[in-house]
């Protein structure tokens, strides 16, 4: 009787981590589905956050630079670098050091000719 109870309790606990496991790679698998539809959605809408009735500047002076920021806001009191951002997203370590880089005055402007 105890070999029975014994036998039937390891194999519940093998098919426990058996189904564990799997559980484990399914979470896995949606995370990295939740995270890549995050990705693609401010991806999207930072292409049309220019156009919103919200964007305080001249929706015609914005260029789209892609990465590492969204864009250049060019106006007649200045230049803005533009990053546009969706629900919780932070900038990357690359964005807050071109921030850095330019509220310490680290910009120039060079013309360059062939």
């Amino acid at each position: 009787m105890f070999e029975y109870f014994f036998a039937l309790t390891l194999i519940f606990l093998v098919l426990s981590l058996i189904l564990y496991r799997k559980l484990q790679k399914e979470v896995s698998s949606l995370r990295f589905d939740k995270q890549s539809i995050t990705t693609r959605f401010g991806k999207t809408a930072e292409q049309f956050m220019p156009f919103l009735n919200n964007y305080p500047y001249s929706k015609e002076s914005f260029r789209f630079l892609g990465t590492p920021i969204d864009g250049v806001q060019f106006e007649d009191t200045g230049i803005v670098f533009v990053e546009f951002k969706t629900g919780n997203s932070r900038l990357s370590a690359k964005q807050e050091r071109i921030k850095e880089l330019v509220e310490n005055g680290k910009v120039e402007f060079k013309e360059m000719r062939i």
